[in-house]
């Protein structure tokens, strides 16, 4: 496996790790308790700044690749590139939902609720998607100069949550993933 496509899948199972943890919050929500919603919307923000913004541009120019050399992958192909578009205004919606209820405008809990499980089940079989049919694809038919161009889509920067220097915002947010790890190790 290319380091390249290496990091792609550590970014899927990083962004999963935080579909987990927002799915929780939501499960909390849908049980009267009360969630964090400073959480959650971190985890939307990690997600709609980072992935959005850096990792899916990427996944763009190594589906064009993709395509170019194995045309029948064009209509799983397209899907997700929709996906992509639809996860951006799901997450935009969520994180106006999140917004209104940490600041006490809540609408009616049917509302956060479906903005969630929208965005969580597209995000999840999005991943499950890319994961089981494109990246098999990716590992045998993009070359070193394709990752190359795959990289050079973003500029290079430094994962705000899970790179060496965790942004302030995201410094509780880090800390509750170490706490999940932690217990799901002791487990």
């Amino acid at each position: 496996m290319s380091a390249s496509l290496s990091e792609w899948h550590q970014d899927h199972e990083k962004f999963g790790q935080l579909l987990d943890l927002l799915e929780a919050q939501v499960a909390a929500f849908h049980r009267g308790d009360h969630p964090n919603y400073e959480l959650m919307s971190d985890i939307v923000f990690y997600l709609r700044s980072f992935g959005d913004c850096v990792h899916h541009p990427r996944e763009d120019v190594a589906f064009a690749r993709l395509v170019a050399r194995e045309p029948a992958l064009e209509l799983v192909i397209n899907r997700l590139l929709q996906e992509h578009r639809v996860i951006a205004t799901a997450g935009e919606q969520l994180a106006d939902r999140l917004n209104q209820a940490s600041s006490d405008v809540m609408g009616p809990r049917e509302g956060l609720e479906a903005a969630a499980a929208t965005y969580l089940v597209y995000y999840r079989n999005h991943l499950n998607t890319e994961e089981s049919e494109i990246m098999p694809y990716a590992s045998r038919l993009l070359s070193e100069e394709d990752w190359a161009s795959v990289l050079g889509a973003v500029p290079r920067v430094s994962d705000p949550l899970f790179g060496e220097n965790v942004e302030a915002r995201f410094r509780e947010l880090r800390k509750q993933i170490e706490r999940e790890e932690s217990l799901s190790l002791d487990g």
